[in-house]
């Protein structure tokens, strides 16, 4: 072998080591998008996982409807994280999800909030129907799983009639959480969890889960995930019993626990 070609040849390999070792320290980064009542949950759990895995996990937090949306059109994302079955449903039937990796995670009890200090006098869900209730900030019902689920819930007590007329729609649970904690609402329907959250509101009414819409966040892996290998593996740590006691901890219900998929 020539000098020159063996120095070259040698400077080449030198150069690949280092670029597989930088990728082994740095690790892959993900984007996982996800419902806006796991912020706090997932923020915590990503922490911890960067830490142990190199990994680095972008959170993307919002109304479920609206990461669909994104979704469909297109956005790199490697996980989707869902406040209701409906929305992954309908990216699983354009087949953009990988359907073998979908995982029903956590389920959750909705609540009637009002401001802490004064707030407007509810004790169970008819009162959103009085008068004095003047403004009621929801998730967009039409849309949003928290409005989606509220609307069920109101209309099987035969009292979305009376309520709809004064319902704000916001873009996802925590905008209708901050109405009424700027005053701009008397009331809002939200999850237990994002009620917990909250200094500034109180809990007027907790829906008993029997008698309560059924509330699932299912995940799953995206078609086209950019880090196929890095995504099954940070998908496999939320089906945890680590991420378990997070969510836990955040006041969700664990639904299901296998290893992963």
């Amino acid at each position: 072998m020539k000098a020159g070609f063996k120095s070259r040849y040698c400077c080449g390999l030198l150069v690949a080591t280092i670029l597989l070792l930088a990728g082994r320290i740095c690790g892959a980064e993900l984007t996982v998008f996800a419902a806006a009542s796991l912020s706090e949950a997932l923020r915590e759990i990503v922490s911890h996982y960067e830490n142990v895995s190199r990994d680095k996990v972008a959170l993307n937090l919002g109304a479920s409807s609206m990461l669909a949306r994104q979704i469909e059109e297109g956005a790199p994302v490697d996980i989707f994280f869902s406040a209701d079955e409906a929305k992954m449903d309908a990216l699983d039937a354009q087949g953009l999800i990988l359907k073998q990796t979908r995982r029903t995670r956590l389920s959750n009890t909705l609540v009637i909030v009002v401001a802490r200090e004064q707030g407007a006098a509810i004790a169970s869900p008819k009162d959103l129907a009085d008068p004095r209730v003047k403004r009621i900030a929801l998730g967009d019902p039409r849309a949003v799983p928290i409005g989606v689920y509220a609307k069920g819930y109101l209309e099987g007590l035969n009292l979305w009639k009376a309520v709809g007329p004064k319902v704000v729609p916001t873009e996802n649970v925590r905008a209708a959480l901050a109405a009424v904690e700027a005053g701009n609402a008397d009331a809002s329907i939200v999850y237990r969890t994002d009620a917990a959250i909250s200094k500034k509101l109180r809990v007027a009414f907790e829906v008993p889960s029997r008698e309560g819409p059924k509330i699932s966040y299912p995940m799953a892996m995206v078609k086209g995930a950019r880090e196929l290998r890095a995504a099954e593996k940070f998908l496999a740590h939320l089906n945890s019993e680590d991420a378990a006691k997070v969510f836990r901890k955040f006041g969700f219900i664990v639904v299901d626990s296998p290893k992963g998929p």
